[in-house]
């Protein structure tokens, strides 16, 4: 038991965090789509086939499933773990590869990227809970 009480404010904390996120990108405004499509194309070519408008909806989506799952206590903390590592692990390349986000040759922010490089707690949380 001690073990489950002692997770609760990790999930509680992202979870909230990262719904209340994917709630604001699943209403946003073609502006804030265009924005957030650029920064995860230039980083993951890829994606520059998908519009901006389903791009933003799609990962609103997947942040309130994510957000609901670490809120849900009827979700393992493996299988949150899980969805939270992963997550994390794609906000974090993001930040690998656009160098305007970190310093030359080195890992540390600059101050357009220490936003994004703070994600690097939710990495250290979703691996505690696949660790549990």
């Amino acid at each position: 038991m001690r073990s489950a009480l002692r997770e609760i404010p990790m999930r509680l904390s992202t979870g909230g965090y990262i719904l209340h996120a994917g709630w604001g990108k699943w209403r946003g405004s073609q502006q804030q789509a265009d924005g957030v499509h650029g920064m995860a194309a230039a980083a993951f070519p890829v994606l520059d086939g998908i519009s901006p408008a389903t791009f933003l909806k799609a990962l609103g989506a997947a942040e309130i499933g994510l957000g609901a799952a670490l809120l849900s206590p009827f979700v393992s903390n493996k299988l949150a773990g899980a969805a939270l590592t992963g997550f994390t692990g794609s906000l974090l390349a993001l930040y690998l590869r656009t160098p305007a986000l970190h310093k030359p040759r080195s890992i540390w922010p600059t101050p357009a990227g220490t936003a994004v490089s703070k994600d690097v707690w939710m990495l250290g949380i979703g691996l505690g809970l696949l660790a549990d």
